[in-house]
């Protein structure tokens, strides 16, 4: 029996490391091998399951009736609630068509669901604005800002008007009148509010017309609406980024007050435009436009409370939302949101306690209502009074909310009301003196 040759250093066989060695090739070969028939079987399964979904998908789009579809936005933009039968159909049509695969079309003669039309969306309704409603109605309701075909308060109410702007003046601090003092105008809204009253501050601040004790402070934020800002310990919001309760708008608008280095005492007019998020859930016209009529109600009375030298309330309803994608605000909501406003007001020309401006009258629980702009327009078909039309890029890709073109045609019909309306000139411009 040969012996074995050893290494000098180890003491290990040369023929067992050599026997080793050849063993270890052999196993290597075989494991990867092994590791390509296994990469290209999962390759081959990968592709079937890819083709097993596609068809899968073609199957679902055969189920959709692209033309029912259709119609159930319809049915939504005329203020008929959707059984959760539709709501369900519809929203599985909104996510095959969200898929967007290459190369798909509709069924000849079919097109996609109005309100999936995000880049498009309708350029008109055919509605007019209620400003050129003037003897025709609207779901029984007159045209008008202030009804009857009138866009202009009635003589009682521009008189109550015209005592509450004589009370206007510079305040201090302490809210009382001060020849240094300073005008506080507010905003009060939701997301496009502030969109909107932010760049009419800009352009207003460096308009060399406005009196320079005027003091512009936003205080409209983005995800609060009416019942948000009537209701907030009720209607309370989670910050995304954070996981944590998000503050009370009223306690984020008293800190833009302070930041601003005024006081309530010193908060005098507010511009409200407000909405409700899904107007569809709260019923057909008129009942939604009823609930935001009451919690602007709320709002203001809250506002009286808080800001005791409140005197003018400007109310304006939505911009045009023809083009809008989703269901937080489209058609026709938005444009009935106007006549939210002007109930207020007839309310308050009627003498509604919840209403009173008047000390005379009772304890006093709201400042004047009177419009601001009314910013509505039939989308691209111009507005006769001043030739407002609203273009796609006016707003954003929602069709929801403004686009930079569509805030400064609001702060620009903003900046020309306050320069130029009967009911605020007065207290907004630079007096000569």
């Amino acid at each position: 029996m040969a012996s074995d040759v050893y290494e000098d250093k180890w003491n290990v066989p040369v023929n067992y490391v050599q026997k080793t060695t050849k063993q270890e090739r052999n196993f290597a070969m075989q494991t990867e091998n092994r590791i390509h028939r296994i990469l290209f079987i999962t390759t081959i399964l990968c592709l079937l399951s890819l083709i097993c979904t596609s068809v899968a998908l073609s199957a679902d789009d055969d189920q959709i009736d692209w033309k029912k579809a259709r119609e159930l936005p319809r049915k939504q933009r005329q203020g008929q609630l959707l059984t959760d039968e539709e709501k369900a159909y519809l929203e599985r049509a909104r996510q095959q068509r969200a898929r967007g695969r290459p190369g798909r079309t509709l069924p000849e003669g079919q097109r996609l669901p109005e309100s999936d039309q995000a880049g498009k969306g309708k350029e008109t309704t055919g509605m007019l604005p209620i400003t050129e409603l003037v003897d025709g109605k609207y779901k029984g309701q007159t045209g008008g800002l202030y009804g009857n075909g009138m866009n202009t308060p009635p003589a009682s109410h521009q008189a109550a008007a015209k005592k509450e702007l004589a009370k206007i003046r510079p305040l201090d601090a302490n809210g009382e009148p001060s020849r240094d003092g300073k005008v506080v105008l507010i905003s009060l809204g939701m997301s496009n509010t502030t969109q909107e009253f932010s760049q009419f501050k800009r352009i207003a601040d460096a308009d060399p017309n406005k009196s320079p004790g005027v003091v512009i402070v936003d205080c409209a934020q983005g995800g609060h609406v009416a019942a948000q800002w009537a209701y907030p310990n009720k209607y309370k919001r989670l910050d995304r980024r954070t996981g944590s309760q998000r503050p009370s708008p009223w306690a984020v608008m008293d800190e833009r007050i302070k930041n601003a280095h005024v006081t309530a005492g010193q908060v005098q007019l507010v511009w409200i435009k407000q909405a409700e998020m899904g107007p569809a859930n709260l019923g057909q016209f008129p009942k939604h436009a009823q609930v935001l009529q009451k919690n602007i109600a709320v709002i203001l009375e809250k506002l009286k409370d808080r800001f005791p030298n409140l005197r003018i309330a400007y109310l304006s309803s939505r911009i045009y939302a023809g083009y809008a994608g989703t269901p937080l605000n489209p058609e026709p909501y938005a444009y009935e949101s106007a006549f939210s406003v002007r109930w207020l007001i007839e309310d308050q020309m009627k003498g509604k306690p919840e209403l009173n401006y008047d000390p005379k009258k009772g304890e006093v629980k709201s400042p004047l209502l009177l419009w601001g702009p009314y910013l509505w327009g039939d989308g691209i078909k111009t507005r006769k009074s001043d030739g407002l039309v609203w273009k796609r890029e006016d707003l954003a890709g929602d069709g929801t909310h403004p686009s930079q073109s569509g805030r400064r045609k609001v702060a620009e019909m903003l900046l020309k009301f306050f320069k130029t309306d009967v009911n605020a000139k007065d207290w907004f411009i630079k007096r000569a003196d």
